[in-house]
């Protein structure tokens, strides 16, 4: 069956959007197995704009829907008009942006707030038990997606493992090339670069992670 996977995109960096590789990597792998994907961001303003040259703030206000269509080469929508009824699976690209534009973890920690839309859709596709990828940093959603006792990965870090717990995830530690699958939530995650050296380490897991949550999708059928 022809497959349809929801991407969300945090903007265009991994200072302060998604992570490029991290979303290339998922796009391309999802593509590699036939998939047809659709982009999707908040039309919002970006918490804030790095150099990524230097790391400094730049004094300047970027849109993150505008940003993430760079990645997305312009083929890309407001998470708004995103029906996740139209679609088999969703995954979320890691980067700061997931911790500064989908939410305020880089801020709050375990006292975060989802974007609403982001959240929204996202709980959708946990109602109708549709599978679901975060990558990287993105499962500090996953407590508020899906509710206390999900269980998730962000590899090994100490204190974000923590906040994670605080919120009443079950964290997992993780290597680099592999996934934690949590089977109740229909939940795939994977540390990408949390833990990566190299664009390459980085792909072992989310290549791993497309393929689950597409194999979840054909179960869920």
């Amino acid at each position: 069956m022809h497959k349809k996977v929801a991407v969300i995109l945090s903007g265009c960096g991994v200072y302060d959007g998604a992570e490029i590789y991290e979303s290339v990597i998922t796009l391309l792998r999802l593509d590699q197995r036939g998939v047809e994907v659709k982009c999707f961001a908040p039309n919002i303003a970006q918490h804030h704009v790095i150099n990524h040259l230097t790391g400094e703030e730049m004094p300047e206000t970027r849109n993150v829907l505008v940003e993430a269509a760079r990645i997305a080469r312009g083929e890309i929508a407001d998470v708004r008009e995103a029906n996740a009824e139209d679609f088999d699976a969703l995954i979320v690209p890691g980067g700061f942006g997931a911790a500064k534009n989908l939410s305020d973890f880089a801020v709050n920690g375990a006292q975060l707030t989802v974007q609403p839309e982001v959240l929204a859709l996202a709980q959708a596709f946990a109602a109708a038990q549709k599978p679901i990828g975060l990558i990287c940093i993105a499962p500090a959603l996953a407590a508020k997606i899906f509710g206390p006792g999900v269980i998730c990965t962000i590899g090994n870090d100490a204190d974000t493992a923590a906040a994670l717990g605080e919120m009443g995830a079950h964290h997992e530690d993780c290597a680099v090339d592999d996934i934690v699958e949590d089977e109740n939530h229909k939940l795939v995650t994977t540390p990408a670069y949390m833990l990566a050296n190299s664009i390459s380490e980085a792909a072992s897991g989310i290549n791993k992670l497309v393929d689950r949550v597409l194999e979840l999708s054909a179960a869920s059928h």
